[in-house]
């Protein structure tokens, strides 16, 4: 497995990847070549059929502090209309795989929207969530006003990111914005068990599954069921569908092979 700089990896049972931000040194900021990184990650990870869900990590004291401010000071407009950091972001947004985020301690700006790239957050009961880049004169850049509004509501995240006040795993957990609140020494193990069932699903439900519930934030209610029928459909023709539902009628675990 290739080694990088900003980030670990590691595999288990050979269907689940766990990424994990490795900049100690300064809380995990997303510095350029961390965010280059994983995008690379993830490039390779969507054409493995090996590889069936993706979990990304911190450590159990802070998942992501943010941007990396020192960088992000060096730019002027235009620089920022150059930088590179939107496609590797894009990375995320267009992976077609889950992605389940393990969030110990600090999520804040970058680091927040990070794990809202996330299909599914699991967090440790010391996990604090927050947009505090109005503290700077800045405000999130990286679909953090976009994807939190969506997540839990108009009030708290104009609260969130006007006031730029974290909120802790208990509110995330009461607003949507996570899954599931875990002692932080089990955050991560709970998320892998989780990947792990994800993974032991049919490969081509679960991808159809994951971007008919993605759809349904950016159209119609009347668009998003036409395109959850065209999904349904596709999958008739699927062996896994024949497999499912065999199984089912002969009461044994189905094996599916992703096809």
């Amino acid at each position: 497995m290739k080694t990088y700089q900003d980030i670990l990896l590691s595999k288990i049972n050979k269907s689940v990847l766990t990424i994990t931000l490795n900049r100690p040194e300064s809380y995990n900021a997303l510095c350029n070549n961390l965010l280059k990184e994983l995008a690379h990650v993830l490039d390779s990870a969507s054409t493995n059929a090996d590889i069936k869900c993706i979990v990304i990590t911190g450590s159990e004291r802070v998942f992501a502090a943010g941007a990396d401010i020192k960088e992000m000071a060096e730019l002027d407009a235009i620089g920022i209309l150059q930088d590179k950091r939107p496609q590797y972001w894009d990375c995320l947004r267009k992976f077609k795989k889950p992605i389940i985020a393990s969030v110990n301690g600090y999520a804040l700006g970058g680091g927040c929207e990070l794990a809202l790239h996330a299909d599914i957050i699991i967090a440790g009961s010391n996990a604090k969530f927050g947009q505090p880049e109005i503290n700077l004169g800045i405000m999130p850049g990286a679909g953090g006003t976009q994807r939190l509004i969506r997540t839990v509501g108009k009030s708290l995240a104009m609260k969130m990111i006007l006031g730029g006040e974290p909120i802790d795993a208990k509110t995330a957990l009461q607003s949507g914005l996570i899954a599931k609140i875990t002692q932080p020494e089990l955050t991560l193990e709970c998320a892998t068990n989780l990947a792990q069932q994800i993974a032991s699903k049919p490969a081509i439900a679960i991808q159809l599954a994951k971007r008919a519930l993605l759809d349904s934030f950016e159209t119609s209610l009347e668009t998003g069921l036409s395109l959850e029928r065209k999904a349904f459909t596709i999958l008739a023709a699927s062996e896994d569908r024949q497999e499912g539902i065999q199984a089912f009628i002969e009461k044994r675990k189905a094996d599916f092979k992703g096809a």
